[in-house]
């Protein structure tokens, strides 16, 4: 039997119950290693920053099962009901590929929380436009999406290469200096 991909968990304020179900979830394809780590953002209660060592794009869905996805999405958006209102947590989901595409979700209202869950797969879609190489700065490496609440929809965020990191606003990319 090959041997399973590997995965990581690190985070905190997470109950072992909320991890133990979501790692009964990733189990089936990955090895999953977990790491309790100390809370470094003081305005988030809980923090899990999940890694996934495969590309984001339709073959990860088809090779995860859509059901076993949904059931994922569940967890997340039943750890933010636990947690109630306000900041009270953060998730950033790493997908490995060239470029590593980032979630971050952090939406203090939970409606839009777990719209923001609910979209991630939505953003497949737009993926061969915004990493269309005409539009991307050169040697993009890392790609971080991130939820915005106003327009209610995925937005692009940073793109970073080895040397620079860019943000995204008015449709182009700018450099951080």
């Amino acid at each position: 039997m090959p041997e399973k991909l590997k995965t990581a968990l690190r985070y905190y304020g997470i109950s072992p119950w909320e991890i133990e179900v979501l790692y009964e979830f990733l189990n089936f394809h990955f090895t999953v290693i977990q790491d309790e780590i100390e809370p470094d953002d003081e305005d988030f209660v809980s923090f899990l920053n999940m890694d996934i060592p495969l590309p984001f794009n339709e073959a990860f869905f088809q090779w995860f099962e859509f059901k076993r996805w949904e059931k994922v999405k569940a967890i997340f958006k039943e750890i933010k009901r636990r947690r109630g209102g306000k900041n009270a947590l953060k998730i950033k989901i790493n997908f490995s590929g060239n470029p590593k595409i980032i979630f971050i979700v952090d939406a203090s209202d939970r409606q839009l929380f777990n719209n923001a869950i609910e979209k991630i797969d939505f953003v497949l879609e737009l993926l061969p436009y915004h990493l269309d190489p005409k539009k991307l700065p050169d040697e993009i490496s890392e790609i971080v999406y991130k939820f915005d609440s106003k327009s209610v929809r995925w937005r692009l965020n940073t793109a970073s290469s080895k040397n620079k990191k860019y943000t995204f606003s008015t449709d182009s990319w700018k450099e951080i200096k």
